[in-house]
Formats: structure tokens, sequence, C-alpha cells
């Protein structure tokens, strides 16, 4: 996807809950893509504009597949804390 469409992506697979800024967005994918998590190649929107699209590499998805540990380790320790506050 090009960065216009992931940002679209994320506002509606989270039930618009979530916005991207570009500001935040644009360095975040320059920064995966230094680490070898993100692929990036020039072409073509579907109204014909250039853009830089941006694909998941294997790495990458290893290292999603630690963010999701990581997140919910931590919403667990969350939910623990919340639970006994109530308790």
């Amino acid at each position: 996807m090009h960065g216009y469409a992931i940002t679209a992506h994320i506002h509606r697979i989270s039930d618009q809950l979530l916005r991207v800024e570009e500001g935040s967005l644009y360095p975040a994918l320059h920064r995966m893509e230094q680490d070898g998590w993100v692929r990036a190649e020039w072409g073509r929107t579907e109204q014909g504009r250039e853009a830089r699209f941006y694909a998941i590499t294997a790495k990458g998805r290893r290292q999603l597949e630690e963010e999701q540990q990581n997140w919910r380790r931590l919403t667990e320790g969350v939910a623990r804390v919340l639970t006994e506050a109530l308790g």
C-alpha cells in the first residue's frame, strides 16, 4: 500500500478509533525501511499519481510477531491491575 492508503486502512479497520497523521507515518515507514522491516518501491496509485508503495518483509513479520507478544503481555498486565483495583 502507499502511505495514504495505509492511514486510511488503519482508520477503517480500527473502526475510526485510530488516526495516523502523515507527519508520523512517513518517518516511521522510513525507519522501518532502514531496519529492513518493509520494502518500498515507486508505483502509480489508482488515480495515476506516483507514490511509494510499502510491503512488509519476512524480517518485518518476525518483528510484528514480537511486538504483538509484547502488546499482549502489556495489556494482560494492565488488565490484572485494573481487576485488582476493582477487587
